[in-house]
């Protein structure tokens, strides 16, 4: 099991991405693409910003949770390992300590359907999973709780972790959850937000079902 040098460098190159878009400052966070439908994977490694690592440096992680790289994973494998192993849909996971996402993960706040989308991570809420320490059986346990029928949670007194389809998507949707962040921490600012009704918010969920996919003619 090995990856190939264009998902070591895609990997690096989102890495990198994190940090230019104010989701990571230094050796925090990390991110993670699969290499196999036997639930294998390339991670960061750990202690290393991005800045200073090589294509080289990223971790081929075995299904088996054994690390075959020169260097240390992320001592967040776990999180990634298991949301790959019961989640076939993610292609890519980044999990970030975002300013306005932690800051809402401190207060231990879901976010509620202040806006339409907050449908774009799979339901009417984004939860917020209970604390536990960072690289614990224990956190991604309840990460994965929170995850349920979601492709984005916040972590308590933590930050976040999001999933996608590849790097790409990933990285799109950790910029967008954060984007969500502000605007409801800024509205907060102003007083308790209107919410949408369970009704406005289940049409948005099914619209977004099709939203983005190709259209069939005829």
């Amino acid at each position: 099991m090995d990856a190939s040098p264009a998902q070591r460098a895609a990997l690096l190159a989102t890495a990198r991405a994190m940090g230019a878009a104010r989701l990571n400052v230094g050796t925090a966070g990390n991110a993670s693409l699969r290499l196999g439908a036997d639930g294998s994977y390339l991670i960061t490694p750990t202690g290393l910003p991005a800045e200073a690592c090589t294509a080289a440096d990223m971790v081929p992680m075995g299904a088996d949770g054994n690390a075959h790289g020169a260097r240390a994973p992320s001592s967040e494998w776990r999180l990634h390992h298991d949301i790959y192993a019961r989640r076939p849909q993610a292609g890519a996971i980044v999990h970030a300590h975002a300013p306005f996402a932690t800051a809402l993960a401190c207060q231990r706040r879901e976010i509620p359907p202040f806006h339409y989308m907050i449908a774009r991570f799979g339901g009417s809420t984004v939860r917020c999973a209970g604390y536990a320490t960072f690289g614990t059986q224990a956190l991604s346990d309840l990460a994965l709780a929170a995850l349920d029928e979601r492709c984005a949670c916040l972590l308590a007194n933590h930050g976040m972790v999001v999933f996608g389809r590849d790097t790409a998507h990933a990285l799109a949707l950790a910029i967008e959850f954060e984007m969500l962040c502000e605007q409801y921490w800024r509205s907060l600012q102003l007083g308790a937000p209107v919410l949408l009704a369970e009704a406005e918010m289940a049409e948005v969920v099914a619209r977004f079902s099709w939203y983005g996919q190709p259209q069939e003619n005829g």
